[in-house]
Formats: C-alpha cells, structure tokens, sequence
C-alpha cells in the first residue's frame, strides 16, 4: 500500500515538474518550419475564444498561446514548431521583454478578425497572393465584390484586402496588349454589364462608388490592406471623383478636358501630387508606381528593407514588421512600388529600396481605420504575368513577403491601446 501511494505522489510530482502554463511559437529563422502556417494555428486558438500574446521583436515576432493537449496536437497536424514554455520560462520571458532596455513587447490578441478579400466572380487571368496564403495558412476568408459594397455589406468585416483591382474603370490599362484577348473582352463585357445593374452608366462611375463606400468603411474603423494595382488605382479613383479620366476605349466618350488639374489630392489615402498616365496604350495609371523607373535594380539586388520602430512606444508598425529577416527579396507587379515623393508626409513608409528611393511597403491612419498598402503582386514569383502558374506556397514556407501580408491579417486581433506617438 505504501509502496503505491509512494508511486502515486512521485508521478504527480514528475507531471507538476513538466507542466507547461504556454506554448511558444518561435518565429526566428532557425526555431520555425513553417512561418506561415504558424499565423494560421494563432488565428485558429483565437477564433476558439483563447487570447494570444504576440511578442513583439522576440525571436522574430514570437506567438505565446496557452497550453494544451488540443493546441500542442493542431500544431503538429499542421508542421507547425513549437516549444513548451514552464511558468517560470514563460514570465522570465516576459519579464525581459518588459525591460525598458529592450525593443521588444507583449501585445494582447483577443479575437479573430472576420476577414473579406474583394474579388470578383469567376476565374481571372491572375492569382491573388492573399487568398493563396489565408488558404495556405488556413485562415477563413469571404469573399465579397462589387454588390456587396454598394450593400453596406463592408461593416459585417475587421478586415478587408483588395488586389489587382483597377478602381479607375480602365480595365487594368491591359488595353494595349491584351484587347483582342477573349478574357479581356470578357472581363469588359460583366464590368458593363454589373455597372448598369447597379444604376450606373459606366463602370469608371461604378468603381468610383465602391472606393467611396471602402472609404467609408475605413473612417469608420475598417483595416484595409491593399497589394498591386489596388493601390494607386484606388487613390487615383478617389482623387478623381466627379471627373472622366477614361478615354474613349474604356467608356465610350472622351475624357474631361485638362482632366489632370481637377484631382483632389486632399481626398486620397497615401498619395499626392501624382501625374496620371494619359497614354491608353501604356500599362501604368501614374507617375505613382515605380516599375519603369527601375533600370539601376537588377534581379539578383533587389531588396527592400524593413524599418525599425519602437517596440513599447510604435507598436503597430512595430507588429507590420515583424520578420525573421530585415531583408526582404522584391518583387514585381503592375505597381511594383511608390514614388517616395509621392507618398503623403502623413504616412509611415514600413518597407523601402533607399537604391531607387522607392517606398514598398506603408501604413497609415484614416479616421478611425487603417490601411496598409504593399506594392507587386507575388512576393515569391519576381515577374509573374497574366496567365502564368500560381506559386506553390508548400514550397516557401518561411516566405519573408508573404508574412508581412500575415502580419496585417492578425493586426485587427490586437488590443486597442493608448498611441504614445
């Protein structure tokens, strides 16, 4: 008898030595597999009504969830690495993050973000990079496009990702190459067709209300985030309200006269003082974008780097950046990157090329709400084109450009707090 009550008090000792209070999700270079997916298992153990600590510049931008058979089982389902934290390793962790010698923090994650990607029906001729790493990482998603905008559908999200989106209601600029091409007059064929369904007379004017209603719904206390022609083609549609831009290729009736001196700059999210491209044979919406500007960034050097910020006092540029490199491998897009002269003083630039003065990646505060605006299209494809193959993310795990779409996914989750700056 005694002998088993001595077994008993010795296996409760041995599982009070081993029990963990957390679980760490190392995101540094050697500590992770598979960064993406381990977005993927944070977002999971927050729609499960669990709070999560993103520790901020430790290990890459570390994830600190609660213990638990379930959690520990899911990660290994996943690929996901992870380490089993005991109380005293978790609060000394804590504890040195909290050092005012440090740059790092702790930020509260507390509730799922209800994400909605805009896109429209059907197949395109083009992946969106988005959609590829919330399916990969596999995170919900809904999509929703033009009839749900213009319904005040936009306030059932926390977050709302546009790509590849032409706001302007000149099809993309494909014109010069791609007219004759069956997708193409496909595509212009439903944009008419959804314009005058919705009471519009064209499609410039359609795609003018839902930048509108997107703007909307960020003042109001929307996350946008934005990749590629989404970018400068929503603040051009923005700046351009009341005015024709489009030639007569695109709506059928000339453009406004000296159409360029009528933008309102003081309406737009990012930019300002841009010069549209008049040409509709040229593939460019203005002088915005950088990927003809971009003789001196051969392949082999082009990078961008992220910025550093303050961890404690700038915590949310601080979590858009988080990374496991400072360096991160660029890539192309038909807006490829921003003409930092161009870019709102008002606006943080979070990702740069100083080489070719480009802005990559920026971030900024429009009423109650946020955007994040990344320029390419495929941060592991340099040059995709229209029609090419999509990327295979089973194949780029650790992809540095892909996290940061990550980040801006999990950013809506964290807890509201005071900005000291």
């Amino acid at each position: 008898m005694m002998k088993s009550l001595l077994s008993t008090l010795f296996f409760f000792i041995g599982v009070l030595q081993v029990c963990a209070s957390s679980i760490l999700i190392p995101m540094d270079v050697d500590g992770q597999k598979d960064h993406l997916k381990a977005y993927g298992i944070t977002y999971w153990v927050l729609s499960k009504q669990q709070k999560v600590q993103w520790l901020l510049n430790y290990r890459g931008g570390s994830f600190l969830l609660p213990d638990g058979d379930v959690i520990r089982k899911e990660c290994q389902i996943r690929g996901v690495s992870f380490e089993i934290l005991s109380d005293s390793q978790t609060q000394s962790i804590l504890t040195d993050i909290s050092s005012p010698s440090k740059n790092q923090d702790a930020v509260i994650l507390e509730k799922a973000p209800k994400i909605a990607v805009y896109s429209p029906k059907g197949n395109q001729p083009w992946d969106d990079a988005v959609t590829m790493v919330l399916t990969y990482a596999e995170i919900p998603y809904v999509t929703i496009y033009d009839e749900e905008v213009l319904g005040d559908k936009l306030a059932l999200y926390d977050w709302l990702h546009l790509h590849h989106e032409d706001f302007t209601g000149q099809y993309g600029k494909f014109y010069g190459a791609y007219r004759a091409a069956p997708w193409y007059i496909e595509q212009k064929k439903s944009a008419e067709a959804l314009a005058s369904e919705h009471g519009f007379s064209k499609v410039s004017e359609e795609k003018g209300a839902v930048a509108q209603k997107i703007r909307k719904y960020v003042i109001g206390g929307g996350f946008m985030f934005a990749m590629c022609s989404a970018t400068d083609s929503f603040d051009i549609a923005l700046s351009a309200e009341g005015v024709d831009i489009c030639e007569p290729m695109f709506d059928n009736d000339p453009s406004d006269a000296n159409y360029q001196s009528k933008l309102n700059y003081s309406k737009t999210f990012a930019f300002t003082d841009f010069t549209l491209e008049r040409n509709p044979l040229k593939y460019e919406f203005s002088s915005i974008d950088m990927t003809s500007k971009r003789g001196n960034v051969p392949k082999e050097s082009d990078y961008f780097s992220l910025m550093d910020f303050s961890a404690k006092w700038d915590a949310v540029p601080t979590m858009l950046c988080q990374n496991h490199t400072a360096l991160v491998k660029g890539f192309m897009g038909q807006t490829t990157a921003f003409n930092r002269d161009e870019v709102k003083p008002t606006v943080m630039v979070l990702g740069e090329n100083k080489l070719n003065g480009e802005a990559r990646y920026i971030h900024g505060v429009k009423g109650k709400g946020f955007f994040t605006f990344y320029g390419g299209h495929d941060p592991e494809d340099y040059q995709h084109r229209v029609g090419d193959p999509k990327t295979e993310l089973e194949l780029h795990p650790n992809s540095p450009g892909y996290r940061l779409i990550l980040n801006n996914v999990l950013f809506p989750a964290a807890r509201k707090k005071k900005q000291k700056t």
